[in-house]
């Protein structure tokens, strides 16, 4: 059993950054592929990043050149920093360790709200 917990979600106004983290309760090298992922009322979660042991990352084409993810293995934490937010990306941000983000597979965190004003 791994437990995941997202930190580093709050308000903040349109243009500016946030770095989300998630720990893990044990180690996290295990898991070849670790995401975000992200959702809003009424629709479904959708994939923001995801970042491989090997470093290989892909990202949703709505956030590409402005989120960068990365994961320190040593540390069990995956990390998401998020620059130029917009209000669309406002929503509860989760992480994962199932690569293709199904939520009745794998461990998942609480969620951390983020919330961008325009």
């Amino acid at each position: 059993q791994v437990r995941l917990v997202e930190s580093g979600g709050g308000l903040v106004q349109a243009g500016g950054s946030l770095r989300l983290s998630c720990t893990a309760s044990g180690s996290i090298f295990r898991f070849n592929v670790m995401g975000w992922y992200r959702q809003v009322p009424g629709k479904q979660r959708e994939l923001v990043a995801r970042i491989a042991n090997s470093g290989g990352t892909n990202y949703a084409d709505s956030v590409k050149g402005r989120f960068t993810i990365s994961r320190d293995n040593a540390k069990n934490t995956v990390y998401l920093q998020m620059d130029s937010l917009k209000p669309e990306d406002t929503a509860v941000y989760y992480c994962s360790t199932d690569p293709l983000g199904r939520t009745a597979y794998g461990y998942w965190g609480q969620g951390t709200q983020v919330t961008v004003s325009s």
